[in-house]
């Protein structure tokens, strides 16, 4: 069964829908029948995605709009909601995906901080602020969707600003579900989506094949589709290398380390190495 606001008429916005999983669940909104609003950078790359869209839904190119927008500009995104508004007339589904993992260090350089941060951070916070209120005023059912990382849940060590900016998802999101379903007359749901290893543009780096461990970015939205048909607000992706019974005991065991008063990190931490691996092999 498909979720009641994904249907024909309904009008979904994508960050990020230009490549990845953004594109993929755009293209799977229009073969449902809403009408989608792309939004990346590079208008090249949008034109083809745009043309990709229309042609996996078998739709005409006037159901599909593609937008150049800096979502770290909140201004970009207020011209975005009222362009979207004139042409289509509403905002249904908002899936906040865009991001950027340009590699950092603790003490790296400043600019990869700000940029991950403008981008994968703020950019959700400017989209919801900006589309959410609108979207509660109508008075009419509909999904907020922000694309997170399990990064940002057992925060591993090797890249710090991507770990925070998708922590800040992770609690920004609860925050706004938190407030959606304590709003009077708000029919609005809000959804963290969790990837597991995906096959990418931002997870590629120099490969050209899919890594057998790796999901497509299609397998991800198609589970993406069948946890929001069952509500889900966690929606944590496995992968063909990690089941969902070893993602619930990393983030136990991430967990654990307030609770149990290990050192930050455990997981990582020579010394916790053996318990970690038996807590793994007990669940």
């Amino acid at each position: 069964m498909t979720h009641p606001v994904l249907k024909k008429g309904a009008v979904a916005v994508v960050t990020g829908g230009a490549s990845g999983i953004g594109l993929a669940a755009a293209e799977r909104f229009a073969a449902l029948g809403l009408k989608v609003c792309i939004v990346d950078r590079g208008e090249a790359k949008l034109a083809a995605a745009a043309e990709a869209i229309a042609r996996f839904a078998g739709r005409g190119a006037g159901d599909v709009m593609a937008t150049d927008v800096d979502v770290s500009k909140r201004e970009e995104l207020v011209a975005l909601e009222t362009a979207v508004l004139e042409r289509f007339g509403s905002v249904d589904v908002l899936m906040n995906n865009a991001g950027v993992q340009p590699g950092s260090a603790l003490f790296g350089p400043l600019g990869n901080w700000q940029k991950v941060l403008d981008t994968n951070l703020w950019g959700i916070i400017h989209g919801c602020q900006v589309f959410v209120p609108g979207m509660i005023a109508r008075g009419k059912p509909g999904l907020v969707i922000s694309t997170g990382s399990k990064q940002g849940i057992t925060t591993p060590p090797g890249d710090p600003a991507y770990n925070v900016s998708k922590a800040g998802v992770k609690a920004f999101t609860e925050a706004l579900q938190h407030e959606l379903r304590n709003t009077d007359g708000c029919e609005i749901s809000a959804h963290l989506l969790i990837p597991g290893f995906v096959f990418t543009p931002l997870t590629a780096g120099e490969r050209t094949e899919k890594p057998a461990g790796a999901w497509t970015p299609a397998q991800t939205a198609d589970f993406m589709l069948e946890r929001l048909d069952s509500g889900d607000f966690y929606i944590l992706c496995p992968d063909n290398d990690v089941a969902r019974s070893l993602d619930e005991r990393r983030i136990l065991w991430a967990a654990g380390d307030i609770v149990e008063n290990r050192p930050p990190l455990s997981r990582w931490h020579p010394d916790y190495g053996d318990a970690f691996k038996a807590f793994v092999d007990k669940g």
